[in-house]
């Protein structure tokens, strides 16, 4: 059965006696043990006050948006997507830190939660005492994230680099792959492309992650970057476009303006 968001008692105001800073935090978890055990730990900390608790994504952003907060702790596998709802909540509340709580800490999820903007990622087996200092460096401007997790993001970024600089490095795609960029490239929105490709907006929503891991690049924007550095597309036929009025060509810098404009 849902559970509504619980809301705090006490203090809710932003500065404590003192002129101590408050840390609003809100629990999302599908687990009532968990929530129950979080707000016990945090009852603790003089600094941290609960909000509120939640158990579903759609309670999640309702909160977010009823609540002062300054940090979102929440268990990735409540969203299907982690990384795009994480995306979603920042919009929502611009300067929402989040704080995923992960069962498995896989190379690939952890990465895509960073570049989503994700400001912490912990194991369910996080000890308390971690847990509290997470929160308050979360709070205060840092990112968390274990030593493992670290060496992950350093080398995901390593190797971006990389790709970016090496003249050598010629990543194989398929032929869709390559029309599906090419789409990107011209300003389509997913739609648009899901279209003229003959797919759903979903698998070339799919097509889409997996060409930025291949190629080491977090959006439209740098992927548009990248073709235009590395000539990904020479010679290759533009995704097929319905017959319109005919219209005046886009130069480089309109195609980069129409990327930067088109995130969906």
């Amino acid at each position: 059965m849902a559970t509504e968001p619980i809301e705090a008692q006490g203090q809710t105001e932003k500065e404590l006696d003192g002129g101590v800073s408050l840390i609003r935090v809100i629990v999302a978890d599908s687990e009532p043990i968990f929530r129950v055990g979080m707000r016990k730990i945090f009852a603790l900390e003089d600094d941290i006050r609960v909000m509120a608790q939640t158990e579903t994504l759609a309670q999640t952003e309702s909160a977010v948006q009823r609540h002062p907060i300054d940090v979102l702790l929440m268990e990735a596998s409540i969203a299907t997507e982690p990384g795009e709802s994480v995306a979603a909540l920042m919009q929502i509340v611009p300067k929402l830190k989040v704080v995923l709580i992960v069962a498995d800490q896989d190379e690939s999820e952890i990465l895509e939660y960073v570049r989503r903007g994700a400001c912490g990622v912990v194991p369910r087996s996080i000890s308390p005492n971690l847990l509290i200092k997470c929160i308050r460096k979360v709070a205060a401007g840092e990112t968390w994230l274990d030593n493992r997790c670290i060496n992950l993001v350093i080398e995901a970024y390593r190797a971006q680099a990389t790709k970016l600089i090496s003249p050598k490095t010629r990543t194989k795609l398929s032929s869709k792959e390559l029309m599906i960029i090419s789409g990107v490239t011209q300003g389509l929105r997913n739609k648009e492309i899901a279209t003229d490709v003959g797919t759903t907006e979903q698998v070339v929503k799919n097509y889409l992650r997996k060409i930025y891991d291949k190629l080491g690049v977090s959006d439209r924007l740098e992927l548009a970057l990248y073709c235009m550095h590395h000539k990904l597309l020479s010679g290759l036929p533009s995704v097929p476009e319905t017959p319109a009025t005919p219209a005046v060509p886009a130069t480089p810098a309109d195609s980069i303006s129409n990327v930067a404009g088109n995130s969906r």
